[in-house]
């Protein structure tokens, strides 16, 4: 009898001390990697004074529509195709150049201005030659009276019509020439002859480099400046594992650069990449809706898709606080005490966070406004 007395108070024993062993792995489990492993250390306790300096608010959680903001970054990038090096057709001194990089510039714009005797000497030749051709084709058809009259040989005549075809053919060659380099022969006469040629801009856009300088010689094919076409601008963002399937090509996304964070601009996704470097991300390829001079070439910037319409529980997001990685928030438990409880987020936008597995959370009062500052007052606390 004494025997088995001693067996039930043994065994009981047993029973506690596991059942505190159990309670303690599950407290460790709940609060693992934080500061707040004590069992009291979850709660915190506030004074009349800290509470009026918290300007504590509270909530509940409650269902709302929600749509999952997806967040991406990136880089501004350029099609090869809207790239354009321009030269001047003709070497010469840059006399002076009219933009600066990363200035704007409209079509017909002149950027630079190239001088040299050269250019003397195409109109001078021109026009010397449309003064011959003149006095060819008079000969030609004075000769052609001639020899219908027999009163001069068929050799004259051909060579009369060969003078007037050659200088005809040349004038046209040098009149290509002057309104390839921007100057007009039917206008050009001995008192406007010119030795500058003006370089202009052959599109509406910005420029990216400045090759040249005043002074400098150019030849014909060295490069003056790289011009940048605003239309073939395109958005090089990154899409994180988790976002993947709700990414699509054909979905309008809002662009906007980190110095100017309110002004946003449309843009449309066009194509996804596979990222090899990060296994299972993508970079989405955007292109703007409307141009934008306000973006350049390898400037980084934000985009935001909005995707997933979906009726779910809420809190306000000032409500959620993170620490070391995890989310919790603030149970207000009466009399000034406050309870930090772990929860499961899942979608956010720019007032809500998504809560997962809300079941213990209902009817509970949650803290909105505050929630911040009895994290650190915990966190004080824990330290």
């Amino acid at each position: 009898m004494y025997l088995k007395y001693i067996s039930i108070f043994s065994a009981s024993v047993l029973l506690t001390v596991t059942s505190c062993s159990g309670k303690k792995e599950e407290e460790k489990t709940v609060y693992e990697n934080t500061k707040f492993k004590e069992k009291d250390q979850n709660t915190v306790q506030v004074t009349d004074q800290q509470m009026q300096s918290l300007g504590l608010t509270e909530t509940s959680v409650q269902e709302k529509t929600m749509q999952k903001l997806v967040r991406l970054n990136g880089k501004v990038d350029i099609s090869p195709s809207h790239i354009s090096s321009v030269s001047s057709i003709m070497g010469g001194h840059i006399k002076s150049i009219h933009v600066i990089n990363g200035s704007h510039f409209s079509k017909g714009q002149i950027l630079a201005v190239v001088e040299d005797p050269q250019f003397i000497q195409l109109q001078q030749d021109y026009l010397v030659t449309k003064a011959q051709l003149e006095s060819a084709r008079l000969n030609f058809n004075r000769q052609k009276d001639l020899n219908l009259s027999k009163a001069s040989s068929d050799k004259i005549l051909q060579a009369a019509q060969a003078d007037y075809y050659t200088l005809n053919a040349t004038l046209r060659g040098l009149e290509e020439k002057l309104r390839i380099i921007g100057i007009n022969a039917q206008g050009l006469h001995s008192g406007n002859i010119r030795s500058r040629i003006n370089v202009y801009a052959p599109f509406s856009g910005f420029v990216s480099e400045i090759l040249v300088n005043n002074g400098q010689y150019i030849n014909p094919s060295d490069t003056l400046f790289e011009l940048i076409n605003p239309s073939g601008l395109l958005l090089e963002l990154k899409v994180f594992e988790n976002d993947v399937n709700d990414v699509k090509i054909g979905q309008e996304i809002m662009v906007f650069n980190n110095q100017n964070t309110d002004k946003k601009v449309s843009a449309k996704i066009v194509s996804l990449v596979p990222s090899i470097e990060n296994g299972g991300s993508l970079v989405a390829v955007a292109k703007l809706s409307n141009p934008n001079h306000e973006f350049v070439k390898g400037m980084y910037i934000n985009a935001e898709v909005t995707v997933n319409s979906r009726l779910t529980m809420t809190l306000p997001n000032e409500s959620v606080v993170a620490f070391e990685n995890k989310n919790y928030i603030f149970e207000d438990l009466g009399n000034k005490k406050y309870k930090m409880i772990p929860v499961v987020t899942g979608i956010s936008d720019e007032n809500l966070t998504e809560i997962l597995k809300t079941d213990p959370l209902k009817n509970k009062k949650i803290v909105q406004k505050g929630a911040y500052g009895l994290l650190m007052l915990l966190k004080n606390k824990a330290d």
